[in-house]
């Protein structure tokens, strides 16, 4: 007989705008401030001298592609945790939400370690494919090992964030995201530039840093899992069964694989970038050009990490209301309410449009060169990086609609019609015609970045489609 949970009551469909705000809003916060991290790295890298801070930069994007292959991955297990957990919520059987968190969390704590040891030992022989620039590779192997004993940490966390977004409580993880981002600040500041007696490790001790802030945000995130033990019991041994592990997984495991996808075809679109640079020091050093950053500044991957940088705090929002769309989805379809799961859903979509339809024109038309000169003070990376960033600030609502319609089909449990279409969209389009552009036709990183706008696009009606068909109504979890 199911236990009627005395948790927060279901969304009003009749005022879906409020409810999306109310979960999203926590959510936006939690995941800019992590965003922050990474950009506080692009700060502090482009107050290093040249030409190491250039470098630094350019080994942060590859790195975080690698982190995210590893760990982002093996994150995926919130797909399933989320769309479980809302299920059961609404249906009123919170012990076996509670269930759902503790097998969960397990995977991950085991999954993890495994993970961590592979990404360490794996990091040499991948850069060695992704990075042609070795002062840039040398940073990126350093960095990204320090960031790979992160992984159980990020994991986890992830796990636990899933339970709590699928329950409705999204501010639990605005408490860990604050104080593990306001620790990984003074930390950065510390190791990277040898503050307050620490050792100056320059764009490594990023690396350092972050380390320790997961981990810091992860105990946060056990401390609130403890404090619902009374209502959902997540900490019985009895929850843990290979029969919800491998329903979580079911539902995981494809949203993992579009992340190592996404993940891998991004790495092969950095290498394409990377190439850029290569070709251009080849070319630098036969005519013996020496500047004030040198020929062996890495202009193009420089210019690409700061428009990932400056564009990834958007892409955290909208993920935010992406969330709020999963949890609306599976909370409604848990409650056996299809058609309000449909409404939530699109009511996202046009909230979506216009909060990052302005955000858009701030980053991509109004604000684009205060923001380049914020992260850095080289004029070759400013220059190559202004008209790639016009071009993602006016596609921003289209990014918008194809990550929240992305996140509510994996709310339905929808997961695997999302990885197909990412691996499509990946090595169909993006990665094809970024190298056409961007060598062939030698439009370089104008090229490039003009190839993941049509990609961004294509994503965006790819999911549109898929949510209004509808077939997802009728997925039993």
């Amino acid at each position: 007989m199911a236990t009627t949970s005395t948790a927060l009551p279901l969304p009003n469909v009749d005022a879906p705008y409020r409810a999306i705000l109310r979960l999203a809003a926590p959510t936006v916060v939690a995941m800019v401030s992590q965003s922050i991290v990474n950009e506080v790295d692009v700060i502090f890298f482009s107050r290093l001298p040249c030409p190491e801070s250039s470098n630094g930069q350019a080994a942060l994007l590859p790195s975080l592609i690698i982190v995210w292959l590893f760990g982002g991955s093996l994150s995926a297990i919130s797909v399933g945790t989320q769309a479980l957990t809302a299920r059961r919520y609404a249906e009123r059987e919170p012990h076996k939400a509670g269930a759902v968190l503790a097998n969960s969390a397990f995977f991950c704590l085991l999954a993890g370690a495994f993970f961590s040891i592979a990404g360490y030992l794996l990091v040499p022989s991948l850069f060695a494919v992704m990075v042609k620039v070795p002062e840039v590779r040398t940073i990126a192997i350093t960095y990204t090992r320090w960031r790979m004993l992160g992984i159980t940490s990020m994991a986890m966390t992830m796990a636990i964030k899933a339970f709590f977004d699928g329950i409705g409580k999204t501010h639990v993880h605005l408490v860990a995201a604050v104080v593990m981002n306001v620790l990984n600040v003074v930390l950065c500041w510390c190791f990277v530039f040898g503050a307050f007696g620490a050792p100056r490790m320059g764009a490594v001790g990023a690396g350092v840093a972050a380390f320790g802030a997961t981990w810091v945000g992860l105990a946060i995130m056990l401390v609130y899992a403890g404090l619902v033990r009374g209502e959902f019991l997540p900490l019985r041994l009895s929850n843990l069964s290979r029969a919800l592990t491998w329903d979580i997984l079911k539902l995981s495991v494809p949203a993992g694989l579009a992340t190592v996808v996404m993940m891998f075809g991004f790495a092969l679109f950095s290498s394409v970038v990377g190439q850029l640079d290569s070709d251009s020091a080849e070319r630098a050093s036969h005519l013996a050009v020496v500047g004030q950053c040198g020929a062996s500044e890495a202009v193009n991957s420089a210019a690409t990490t700061d428009i990932v940088e400056v564009l990834k705090l958007t892409f955290t929002a909208c993920l935010a209301f992406g969330t709020a769309a999963a949890t609306l989805v599976g909370q409604s379809l848990g409650a056996r309410k299809p058609e309000d799961a449909s409404r939530f859903g699109w009511a996202c979509v046009r909230l979506g449009l216009l909060i990052f339809g302005v955000v858009g024109l701030c980053e991509g038309v109004f604000f684009t060169r205060p923001l380049i000169a914020l992260i850095s003070r080289s004029d070759a990376v400013r220059a190559a990086a202004l008209f790639p960033m016009h071009l993602v600030g006016i596609v921003t609502p289209v990014i918008a609609v194809a990550m929240i319609l992305s996140e509510a089909l994996f709310g339905a449990g929808n997961s695997k019609f999302v990885a197909v279409a990412q691996l499509a969209l990946v090595f169909g389009c993006l990665l094809p015609l970024a190298l056409l552009l961007g060598v062939v036709l030698h439009m370089a990183l104008v090229g490039i970045w003009l190839a993941a706008s049509v990609y961004f696009v294509l994503a965006a009606i790819t999911m549109a489609l898929k949510f209004r068909q509808g077939t997802w109504k009728q997925i039993v979890l």
